[in-house]
């Protein structure tokens, strides 16, 4: 990761936030500093004019209300006028008139405009204090110097209260002006003062801020290249060394977390790299992560290559599998890698990967060489279709063997009862093994035929149930967990029916007295999880994988004495399997065993089947 530069830190983010806050309360002062101090001058200024006037207008309304006589050495009413007018301070009034009543100028002290005393003024605001005989005031902007000037028009009355006539006068605001414009720039000068200090105090208190982050920044990136070892520096107790704390103690979890996931990783490695059977692991598209070296060798391609390759086109289905997402559904497939020069089976068994939210994020898939078990089978189905057809004749013998003891053999009273007996049992088992054996031989070309249909398993499971709870034996308890809920699948009711008659029947003859048989269903999101658990003896833990192989028995002598033929749950494994699900059994020695399969629930590729 690159170096954060000074112009795109944080350090300089705090510098500027800092100083544009100053700047904002400088602005706001200021603002209201000259604005106040404006409106103070100019009060004082017009208070200081409107003395002036109050003198002035004094004096005019003496000149105006003296009597005079025809005497030439008085002098006259605008030659007092002038003599008044003269003799006010000029410092800021630059212009007084004097008019009459009659809106005539009879003084002024303006040497520039002496040619219009005598003259009558036009000036609006004179004539609207004549008018209104009232104080008339106003501030404007000159056209030539572009000079603030106040004006003013003020009414001169006599004792009886009648206007003699009107003080004109104007002062300029220059000054006032003057002393805001010198005073602002004091304060710009001291703003910007302020400014270079706040700016060199905002670098050290963002310093002390962006230190400590700086400092976990660069222990992030050494973090993440897996160096645990260093700790950021705590330099105080405030929410940064917090923060730090924080920091060390995650990166102190870290460390224990990457080494326990780093011990972990070994162990898969060498689990992967050690199993006979091949590994391959898939994202949700089916695209190939993770392959180990033995499902190379199966397949007979570099693992290397095989990575980032299609999972179908790896393995070559053959129309078997379409889509991907068909895998949840498809339990394990024989996929055949046989050539002109070799047979070649493997088996291929798939699970979905869910997360935490049950969304599925990819597949696994176990994959081994079963080309010999295959030709086990093959040779024991074999066996199975001759004996089946072999069977026949010996049954139609025995059967005519016991009619004939029927017409008269059996008045030996000793020995004809056990012969029959015995017999008669045998020919029932071997009918048994004849019919299962030959349903078996039609499975395995595929000619048995599913009448599939849509059915609520809940409903159709405590059927099931109910009929063997009408036969079964008292010293046998069934216990049913099954949720009060509709669950369609898509099966063959009676083929489905002989898988849980065989299940059902093999954990009643082989439970004990006061014996309890749970039959459970669970719902797992996309099938159905169905188990039967015993209470009987058991099944060795090496021997469990086994229990569905054909003529299998884990305890021959009782099985024979029980009727049974080995071939139950061979026949119910085909059938589960059928139906696109997976069974198996779990089982400990003096605790029982349980049998589970699974049923995939509808979904709009059941139907579309249909």
């Amino acid at each position: 990761m690159n170096k954060v530069g000074f112009f795109r830190s944080i350090q300089l983010k705090f510098i500027i936030i800092y100083i544009l806050l100053l700047l904002v309360a400088i602005q706001v002062i200021g603002s209201f500093f000259t604005n106040e101090l404006e409106t103070e001058l100019r009060e004082s200024f017009e208070d200081s004019v409107h003395d002036r006037v109050d003198l002035l207008s004094y004096n005019v309304k003496q000149a105006f209300n003296r009597d005079r006589s025809e005497d030439d050495e008085e002098p006259t009413l605008a030659e007092e006028v002038q003599r008044i007018v003269s003799d006010v301070d000029t410092e800021d009034i630059t212009s007084i008139q004097v008019i009459n009543n009659q809106s005539r100028i009879i003084g002024s002290n303006d040497v520039f405009s002496q040619d219009e005393v005598g003259k009558k003024t036009t000036r609006e605001i004179v004539q609207t204090a004549l008018f209104l005989e009232q104080d008339q005031e106003n501030t404007f902007v000159t056209n030539d110097t572009g000079n603030r000037v106040y004006v003013q028009a003020v009414p001169v009355f006599d004792d009886e209260g009648n206007t003699n006539g009107v003080i004109y006068l104007e002062a300029s605001l220059e000054s006032v002006y003057d002393q805001i414009q010198n005073i602002n720039e004091i304060f710009l000068q001291g703003s910007l003062l302020a400014i270079a200090v706040s700016a060199f105090i905002g670098i050290l208190v963002a310093r002390t801020i962006t230190r400590p982050i700086s400092e976990m920044q660069m222990q992030a990136q050494t973090m993440s290249k897996g160096d645990f070892t260093q700790k950021v520096n705590v330099y105080s107790k405030d929410e940064i060394g917090q923060l730090a704390d924080t920091f060390n103690d995650l990166n102190s979890r870290l460390k224990h977390s990457y080494a326990t996931i780093e011990e972990e990783r070994r162990k898969l490695s060498s689990v992967l790299s050690n199993m006979s059977d091949g590994v391959i692991s898939t994202d949700v598209t089916g695209a190939v992560i993770l392959v180990n070296e033995a499902a190379g060798r199966l397949i007979g391609q570099d693992p290397e290559e095989i990575i980032g390759g299609f999972l179908l086109d790896v393995l070559p289905m053959e129309g078997k599998i379409v889509d991907i997402t068909e895998l949840q559904d498809s339990g394990s497939i024989i996929v055949d890698f046989s050539d002109d020069e070799q047979f070649f089976l493997v088996r291929a068994n798939f699970s979905t990967v869910f997360d935490e939210e049950d969304e599925v994020t990819g597949f696994i898939t176990v994959i081994s060489d079963v080309t010999e078990q295959e030709k086990i089978d093959q040779e024991r189905r074999e066996f199975v279709s001759n004996v089946s057809h072999e069977l026949r004749t010996p049954l139609t013998t025995m059967k005519s063997y016991i009619e004939a003891l029927t017409d008269g053999a059996w008045e030996d009273r000793e020995i004809a009862p056990k012969f029959l007996r015995v017999t008669q049992n045998e020919t029932e088992r071997m009918i048994r093994m004849v019919n299962d054996l030959l349903q078996l031989s039609r499975m395995d070309t595929k000619s048995y035929g599913l009448e599939m249909e849509k059915t609520n398993f809940t409903n159709y499971f405590h059927e099931v149930i109910d009929r063997f709870d009408m036969n079964i034996p008292e010293h046998i308890t069934l216990k049913r967990e099954v949720p009060n809920a509709k669950f369609n699948v898509w099966m063959d009711k009676d083929k489905m029916t002989q898988v849980l008659d065989n299940v059902i029947s093999n954990a009643i003859k082989y439970s004990p007295e006061g014996g309890v048989i749970r039959l459970k269903v669970e719902n797992k999101r996309h099938y159905l999880l169905v188990s039967v658990q015993d209470q009987g003896m058991g099944i060795a833990y090496d021997k469990l994988d086994k229990v569905f192989e054909r003529f299998y028995r884990s305890d021959k002598a009782r099985t024979r004495k029980l009727g049974g033929t080995g071939l139950g749950l061979a026949i119910s494994k085909e059938l589960v399997e059928a139906h696109y699900g997976k069974i198996w059994a779990k089982s400990k020695e003096g605790k029982g065993t349980t049998i589970l399969f699974t049923l995939p629930l509808m979904n709009e590729k059941r139907r579309d089947k249909k």
